[in-house]
């Protein structure tokens, strides 16, 4: 098969062009490729495979290119990347790897293609197209990826227990490949994810997250999750999340398994939202669960508290899977947290100050917490679905007629400690603290309007019980 079409951009033409002069095979490999034959869109990292120095190579098109690209080196694996508008070319040498079992750093020698295709992950990451003068744009393929891609299937070249033990990292690139792609793992290679599972604890924290994350914005991440789960993968990291699977029952009495629900949660919220960390607050709303579980006989299974004990265990799961500590992971918290706050609200009685109350706790989150609390909406019953979206659509128009009447949301109190200290003989501690608060509470409760006027009269009385003198 002649793959042309897809080297149509000029850069290849160029590359051949140096590749001949230099004497050196040169192939197109991998994501490229595989990505063409399924007519997805235009990849932007383009892998270019050479029998001699990727370093060389990519020095000598450096060199052509107008205006001239920076080139940067990684010596000790022999790549070099440039970095041009629309697309990253990264130049490697054809090699071969050999592993230590307590690593899953390679030893690399040069090679052939045949060598460099045998170290692949999957075979239609092994897919090759040729930048030979001879034979310009053929497809080279040794494994029948091309076979495999047709029929959806991912399987490595070799041996799958070689290609797992040597690089654990590929078993969660299998499961992110096949949520990807909706391709089924082969089945022999399946188990050998299994039967190697103990490799994965050798792979750092910051690469499993890396990979988890595409898997979470996929368009169905419950895939990816399941298979992780299968594998016995998921419950090497994310403990936490595999603790809420099965169902216990105590005299006649069961609880939904939390493990599957929060599976659907998660593909639910991920049709409305390609936001990173509200998928996250999706996968973790329900994480205190299992910790909090108790069986009452006179109501049968609670969970009290685990939307707070759930916030808390966020930052052990972001701390150890090296996930950003400062915005996303107060974010995911505040949404775990406030969780099933609004489900609380659905009634006529509920009080302007409750809902004054949310709209402050979450701010520009509400909306955020509103398509978490639709998501969370799992029921496969028609008219309980429609009862519950009809009764957070109540909530939602009741906050919003509220904050159209209050503007409490991210309000700050109007009166400041520059304020008061110009008012009364005080120094800036914890007595202008107490004020604050309370001219904040009061608006909350309704007790003032938000305004300046209403809160400098509070702060006159609050002011008199303490026994402030007036400057």
């Amino acid at each position: 098969m002649n793959l042309s079409q897809a080297l149509q951009n000029p850069i290849f033409r160029e590359i051949s062009k140096l590749a001949d002069l230099k004497k050196q095979k040169t192939y197109v490999i991998g994501g490229f490729v595989r990505d063409f034959l399924l007519e997805r869109n235009n990849p932007k990292d383009i892998d270019v495979v050479t029998e001699g120095s990727g370093i060389d190579l990519a020095e000598a098109l450096s060199l052509e290119l107008s205006p001239k690209p920076k080139v940067s080196f990684f010596k000790r694996f022999g790549t070099a990347m440039i970095k041009l508008k629309d697309y990253d070319l990264e130049f490697v040498g054809a090699r071969k790897e050999s592993y230590s079992p307590d690593s899953r750093k390679p030893f690399i020698e040069e090679g052939t293609l045949e060598d460099d295709q045998n170290r692949r992950d999957f075979t239609i990451n092994a897919l090759a197209i040729s930048l030979n003068q001879e034979d310009y744009g053929a497809l080279i393929d040794p494994f029948n990826g091309l076979h495999d891609l047709r029929n959806k299937i991912l399987r490595t070249p070799l041996n799958p227990d070689i290609t797992y033990s040597d690089d654990p990292l590929r078993m969660i690139r299998a499961i992110r490949f096949a949520t990807q792609l909706n391709f089924e793992i082969e089945k022999n290679s399946f188990q050998s994810i299994i039967n190697n599972a103990h490799r994965f604890d050798i792979i750092s924290k910051e690469r499993i997250a890396d990979e988890f994350n595409k898997i979470l914005m996929s368009p169905q991440p419950s895939i990816g999750l399941k298979l992780l789960y299968e594998a016995e993968l998921l419950q090497r990291f994310l403990p936490e999340l595999t603790n809420l699977q099965g169902i216990e029952e105590i005299e006649g009495q069961k609880h939904k398994d939390n493990f599957f629900h929060t599976l659907e949660v998660v593909d639910n919220i991920s049709k409305n939202t390609d936001h990173l960390w509200l998928r996250w607050a999706a996968l973790l709303h329900d994480i205190g669960k299992a910790p909090t579980k108790r069986f009452d006989k006179r109501i049968g299974w609670t969970f009290h508290s685990h939307e707070f004990v759930g916030s808390k265990m966020v930052v052990t799961i972001f701390k150890r899977l090296k996930l950003p500590l400062g915005e996303p992971l107060k974010y995911v918290q505040k949404l775990v947290k406030f969780s099933s706050r609004p489900i609380s609200l659905v009634t006529d009685d509920a009080s302007d100050s409750a809902l004054r109350r949310l709209l402050f706790d979450m701010g520009d989150e509400l909306e955020d917490l509103f398509l978490l609390c639709n998501a969370d909406i799992t029921t496969k019953n028609k008219k309980k679905q429609e009862k519950f979206k009809k009764n957070f659509d109540y909530v939602e128009r009741k906050i919003k007629e509220v904050e159209d009447k209050d503007k409490v949301r991210n309000f700050q109190p109007p009166i400041t400690g520059n304020i008061i200290m110009d008012n009364y003989e005080i120094q800036e501690g914890k007595q202008i603290g107490i004020i604050k608060e309370k001219i904040k509470e009061a608006i909350l409760e309704g007790i003032i309007k938000n305004d300046y006027e209403s809160s400098f009269q509070y702060m006159k009385e609050l002011a008199k019980n303490l026994n402030l003198k007036q400057k």
